[in-house]
């Protein structure tokens, strides 16, 4: 038994009720499983959750790696992990709503204040030379986005596998016929490979054209143009169509606000501690992009940057959090 436990134990056989808030959370936060996801956002996001939990509450965290399709199959299968700190749930309504309705997972917010943008980018300084506003632009001109391994073709990057927007912008790529207008879709392996081969572009002054998502430390660094897609959003073939790689000829759409919450499992639903927190913690667009920028300048880890987040955003998540968990995380970072 836990020395907090057994005083809280204690506590309560002496008959004495007012046991501190954080004495309180750590006898009802046990074994509570973050999923730390493979990209950077959401794998400082999931250091910064585990920090206030298991420092502030008391919680016993652990950290398990993940990603968005079979983090969200377990999630549902089997309610693991406890929490799922950054899901971009929009493509994945089909799954979560119903597992929702039946009791089986909770979505407990925004983790963006802004949400999440994703869509096609090319580099601003070829949109404003050359005129580019809509995809059908970019389409018109192959000769600007040359392929990185033959530059006869043109390429345009989409997802790493494994990630859900492999499906969306493979279907994107169907749906405006881009390998019809020359342009090869070319899987990069990795985030880290896709937002280097933005960057390796931008800083020769060349063309390059694929799928990004904000906030990212990369949208800060790099000024990028989101292309028009020249319709309107449909929600229906959204999922029917672009969310379906079985569908050969899927038709034009336009990306969806993204939508960029948190999820937790059943077990969590009776958590106070956890459940309280969450509904409360959301980071607003500009911070977190500049959080992303620091770690990224200081080729800092998650856990360091969460750290320092903790400490330079006091502001921010003493919003989310009790007196006694402020204090408690500011005593184990020296903020006292």
């Amino acid at each position: 038994m836990s020395i907090l436990r057994l005083f809280t134990a204690i506590f309560l056989a002496l008959g004495i009720t007012s046991v501190s808030t954080s004495a309180k959370a750590a006898a009802h936060c046990e074994n509570v499983t973050i999923a730390e996801m493979n990209w950077a956002s959401a794998q400082v996001i999931a250091h910064i959750d585990a920090t206030i939990l298991g420092i502030g509450y008391g919680c016993d965290v652990e950290l398990i790696p993940g990603d968005t399709m079979p983090t969200s199959t377990s999630l549902v299968e089997k309610g693991e992990p406890s929490i799922a700190p950054e899901l971009w749930s929009q493509n994945l309504k089909q799954v979560l709503d119903p597992a929702e309705a039946e009791g089986l997972i909770a979505n407990v917010g925004k983790v963006f204040e802004n949400g999440g943008e994703e869509g096609i980018w090319i580099p601003t300084y070829l949109a404003e030379a050359e005129g580019i506003v809509t995809i059908e632009d970019a389409l018109a001109r192959p000769e600007l986005f040359p392929h990185p391994e033959d530059s006869s073709k043109a390429g345009m990057y989409g997802c790493p596998a494994g990630w859900n927007c492999q499906i969306t912008t493979t279907q994107m790529h169907k749906a405006y016929g881009m390998a019809d207008a020359g342009f090869e879709y070319i899987d990069p392996g990795s985030g880290g490979a896709l937002a280097g081969a933005m960057g390796e572009a931008y800083n020769k002054g060349q063309g390059w054209m694929g799928y990004y998502w904000g906030p990212t430390a990369i949208l800060g660094k790099y000024d990028m143009t989101k292309l028009d897609e020249g319709v309107d959003h449909n929600a229906d073939t959204w999922i029917s169509e672009i969310n379906d790689l079985n569908v050969a000829a899927p038709g034009k759409n336009r990306y969806p606000a993204s939508t960029v919450e948190t999820y937790v499992g059943k077990d969590m639903l009776d958590n106070f501690v956890v459940m309280n927190y969450l509904e409360k913690r959301s980071f607003p667009n500009s911070m977190l992009s500049a959080m992303l920028a620091w770690k990224e300048e200081n080729q800092a880890e998650a856990s360091e940057t969460a750290e320092y987040f903790l400490l330079e955003y006091e502001d921010v998540w003493k919003n989310w959090t009790s007196s006694d968990a402020r204090l408690a995380i500011k005593n184990e970072l020296g903020m006292m």
